[in-house]
């Protein structure tokens, strides 16, 4: 890891011990009576990892070093609250103080449509967005290149609302027409606000081939490709360059977790793919890649189901690394089968759901409109 232990690497998504509390005294912190290492180390960490939180006792006054601990926790994504800070507190750093006591854990019922434990991460990831990127975690990357293919154009306009959206990173778009001309969607083409280009290519042509012929027209350093027919939050682009900055992975992408199954008017939530983890899997929409990387892996498949697991294998059979961060900013839509890639009954999405809404329920993290 790049970051040391100071990143989100290990977090649970469902704790199994209560809030503990973490108190100054005697110039140090102690969570229990353990001391925590300064800076915090893996141990450390690891050892708060179950917790559902971490109450933290501020001192009164300025202390050497005590904010930089709790900073630190922050960026490990330890979930963190308290009582309204100490004025030094607030005027060292606002932003964190503002989140540690806006947040009150509390216990998962257990219920299908509970929220506890989402709420938590949704905390977490509050947290450590901050405390990397105040850091500079993250931050000062290279722009990236977002490929995207397309069958159907009643969705062009969807998907590039999505992208246009994006803050905290720098993009251009590669669109690539698959089987349509591109006056079919002038309208929405003409409406992006960011760099395009714009390809048409043959109705013919595998998935994977259109999505490398998108990528070869690529200006930076790092490509990602982008679903027509899924949601992305604003922040997106940004926590994947954040997983690739603090993970030092060749290939990142996000845990697939949200489902809006449309025919059934249906939100569900799995957790069976653990979040800040290395990996072999991640959500085929959501891949960021170094572009030499990409190169040598010989890019996506070329094929029409299963290029994203093509990639995936390729990179890691040259040496690179996946990591796989967390999915609370990307809602996948299930509608019919024949309009996706890979075709799974809607009942498989209801047994493996940890959680399930009626209506579209993704996570805060999305800031739907």
């Amino acid at each position: 890891m790049t970051t040391g232990i100071c990143s989100p690497y290990g977090f649970t998504r469902s704790p199994t011990e209560e809030t503990a509390t973490l108190s100054w005294s005697d110039g140090r912190w102690t969570v229990a009576g353990r001391p925590l290492a300064v800076p915090p180390q893996a141990d450390d960490v690891a050892a708060l990892r179950p917790l559902r939180g971490l109450r933290v006792e501020w001192p009164e006054r300025p202390a050497p070093g005590a904010l930089d601990v709790i900073a630190a926790l922050a960026a490990a994504g330890v979930p963190l609250t308290g009582q309204d800070p100490p004025g030094w507190v607030r005027e060292d750093d606002p932003v964190l103080a503002g989140l540690v006591a806006a947040w009150t854990p509390e216990a998962d019922d257990g219920r299908p449509d509970s929220v506890a434990d989402l709420r938590r991460e949704e905390h977490s990831v509050r947290l450590r967005r901050h405390a990397l990127r105040t850091t500079g975690v993250g931050t000062g990357l290279a722009p990236v290149t977002v490929v995207m293919a397309t069958r159907r154009p009643h969705y062009v306009a969807h998907a590039l609302r999505q992208l246009a959206r994006q803050r905290g990173v720098g993009l251009e778009a590669v669109v690539a027409l698959h089987g349509f001309p591109a006056a079919r969607v002038r309208e929405a083409l003409a409406e992006f606000p960011h760099p395009m280009t714009v390809v048409e290519a043959d109705p013919e042509a595998p998935l994977g081939a259109v999505l490398n012929m998108a990528a070869a027209r690529a200006s930076t350093g790092i490509v990602t490709k982008w679903d027509d027919d899924d949601w992305y939050g604003p922040e997106h682009l940004a926590d994947l360059l954040l997983a690739m900055a603090y993970s030092g992975a060749e290939l990142v992408g996000t845990a697939p977790e949200f489902f809006y199954l449309q025919p059934l008017d249906a939100t569900i939530r799995r957790v069976d793919y653990s979040s800040e983890v290395w990996a072999d899997h991640v959500a085929g929409g959501t891949i960021m890649v170094g572009r030499e990387t990409f190169e040598q892996a010989g890019g996506f498949g070329a094929l029409d189901r299963g290029e994203d697991a093509h990639l995936l294998r390729a990179v890691a059979a040259g040496g690179g690394r996946v990591y796989r961060t967390h999915g609370l900013g990307y809602i996948l839509r299930r509608s019919v089968g024949a309009e996706h890639t890979w075709n799974l009954p809607l009942a498989h999405f209801l047994r493996v759901a940890a959680n399930q809404w009626r209506g579209f329920r993704p996570s805060v993290m999305l800031e739907a409109p």
